[in-house]
């Protein structure tokens, strides 16, 4: 290729720059018409069906050859973030401070342009919500390997907050530290379930190292940065917002290490063709309950995503069941399935009904 073939590529290219940042003015100012009218019809300016809708159809529209799906829809994810805040700023509580994985997951779904509001338990993020001080949360649910947060079950069991929305994130876990090397490592922080993810690494590089429990691996890298001698394990983003050393790695003990967070608003979205409802249930203590109650999923052949039993903490050896299936709680069939449901159980709570994520656990 000659200096001048690529002149004119990239003439061309400036030239079509020049186009994408009319085009982005223009779709500003209709976010900012669709903003206006939403105030007006006291419609939330997040709507996750919406999104999803929108993301769907970008995957089925693109020429993956040329521009590959997960590129175009991270480059759209920033337009719709920044567009979202031009019609009303959306501020969401997560479990915190910045670089947390709660905060990487929160981030890859709602933008860049998002207020995060970083809370020091998960409690909190009910806590803020439930109170209005933000519009949204985001909380962890369930890890592929450490199973279900307790945290989270225990406050979805009261809150009057719906879930609206998940996100599946793949949690790749970092030692981080102010040291040069592992030699003078004698501590280290973190979340105990990072620790519990990566115990055999732990075990083989530095088993003879305290290990100190934190609110949050973003929590953790902070207090690394401040001690001698200690490291925390963190994501790679913590690193390069702490200033801290990435000692090693990919430490997790397994390659596909996924966790499950979902979000929490006050209104239900709407259906889509791609959704999944949450419920919470409890059954007579007898013969065959929980099986009678499954029924109702079985007869109309309704999708069964997970379903967990939980014990109540006030009543020894009694239980009550999450479960997750496919379908939104307006369809027909969910709802005769809901009503069944009703009949065969001592109580049935739906926590909500939302665009079903990619991934799955």
């Amino acid at each position: 290729m000659t200096d001048q073939n690529l002149d004119q590529i990239r003439r061309q290219m400036s030239e079509t720059d020049e186009k994408i940042i009319r085009l982005l003015e223009l779709r500003a100012e209709l976010a900012r018409e669709v903003g206006k009218i939403k105030e007006t019809s006291g419609v939330d300016v997040y709507d996750p069906a919406r999104e999803a809708a929108m993301m769907s159809d970008f995957e089925k529209n693109v020429q993956d050859d040329i521009l590959p799906a997960g590129y175009l829809k991270a480059i759209y994810r920033e337009i719709i973030s920044a567009c979202r805040e031009l019609q009303k700023p959306v501020t969401v509580a997560c479990l915190g401070p910045a670089a947390s994985f709660t905060h990487l997951a929160a981030k890859s779904h709602f933008g860049g342009s998002t207020t995060f509001a970083f809370q020091s338990t998960i409690s909190q993020v009910f806590d803020e919500l439930e109170r209005g001080r933000v519009n949204l949360g985001v909380v962890p649910v369930e890890n592929t390997f450490e199973g279900s947060v307790n945290f989270t079950l225990d406050r979805l069991m009261h809150t009057p907050l719906k879930v609206i929305g998940e996100i599946y994130q793949r949690i790749s876990h970092c030692l981080l530290s102010a040291e040069a090397g592992l030699e003078g490592i004698r501590r280290i922080y973190s979340h105990p379930q990072a620790f519990a993810q990566c115990q055999d690494w732990l075990r083989r590089k530095l088993p003879d190292a305290e290990y100190l429990d934190m609110s949050s691996t973003a929590a953790a890298a902070k207090m690394a940065l401040t001690e001698q001698g200690t490291a925390a394990i963190g994501s790679i983003l913590a690193a390069s917002v702490y200033g801290l050393n990435v000692l090693a790695e990919e430490i997790q003990d397994h390659s596909f290490n996924t966790t499950r967070f979902i979000v929490l608003g006050n209104k239900t979205p709407v259906p889509t063709e791609n959704d999944k409802t949450s419920i919470i249930f409890g059954t007579p203590h007898s013969p065959g309950a929980l099986y009678r109650a499954l029924g109702a999923f079985a007869e109309r052949e309704i999708n069964l995503m997970k379903i967990e039993s939980y014990p109540l903490k006030d009543r020894l050896w009694e239980y009550l069941f999450f479960a997750d299936f496919g379908g939104h709680e307006k369809d027909p069939s969910i709802d005769s399935c809901l009503n069944h449901l009703k009949t065969m159980t001592t109580f049935v709570k739906v926590l909500g009904s939302y665009p079903r994520a990619g991934g799955s656990l």
